[in-house]
């Protein structure tokens, strides 16, 4: 809960100083598709097996998804989406007089919705962005392959919480063409305040965290705003 407000009052404060920015004579709009690929990393109190050295953890994944894109104020605006993507963990399994060892793999395929404040700077063709702002999410399917630890067993069950919740960042630049469209790349990160696992007081886990690095190229159309199309008019009728 305190994550939640700490995140709530840097957003409102955010957004109440980008938005004294002046506005724009006409609004950009965007709607595009976006694909790249991941690596998902995870906090887990107390450790699990395997997962000590950050090469065993990492489990590499692809996302996708669909965005809208509002600017109305210089250098500020509104970014949507709505992303699948995979997420998980390896664990690296030492042979015993159990099993002869080797690597269990963790994947979760979740459903992404990030909110984001898009702030950007250059010129028209060329711009370099931030972007920042609250994402939940839902595991739609989870699937798992490989070895498992004969005494460690407690990541192995199905999520205690499919629902997820957390902040993304992420910046990047982008290419502008009135004819071609814009291209964009960017590099982002999500931090998750919400648990994989029950942390209750009974609960063996007390923290079970996903961190996802990201690396995405998208692809936009841009669309003249209503009021550019009326003020396009009235001039051709003058003329």
């Amino acid at each position: 809960m305190k994550h939640l407000l700490t995140i709530i009052i840097l957003l409102t404060i955010g957004t109440l100083s980008v938005m004294a920015q002046p506005r724009l004579r006409h609004a950009e709009m965007y709607v595009g598709v976006h694909g790249g690929v991941e690596a998902t990393m995870n906090y887990w109190l107390p450790k699990v097996e395997g997962t000590d050295q950050l090469l065993n953890t990492v489990l590499l994944g692809g996302n996708g998804g669909i965005r809208f894109r509002y600017i109305k104020h210089k250098y500020f605006g509104w970014q949507v989406e709505l992303n699948y993507l995979q997420r998980g963990w390896r664990e690296k399994v030492s042979a015993t007089a159990l099993n002869e060892g080797g690597t269990y793999t963790r994947r979760l395929h979740y459903l992404e919705l990030p909110f984001l404040m898009h702030l950007y700077f250059g010129k028209r063709r060329w711009r370099g962005f931030f972007n920042l702002g609250p994402e939940i999410g839902y595991c739609i399917k989870e699937s798992h392959s490989g070895v498992q630890h004969p005494s460690q067993t407690e990541q192995y069950k199905s999520l205690d919480h499919p629902f997820d919740w957390g902040v993304a960042g992420g910046a990047g630049f982008y290419y502008r063409n009135k004819k071609a469209g814009t291209f964009e790349l960017e590099a982002r990160f999500m931090f998750s305040l919400g648990d994989m696992f029950d942390n209750s007081k009974r609960a063996y886990f007390d923290q079970s965290h996903s961190m996802v690095l990201s690396l995405n190229l998208a692809y936009m159309w841009e669309f003249t705003s209503k009021d550019k199309v009326r003020k396009q008019k009235k001039g051709t009728d003058k003329l």
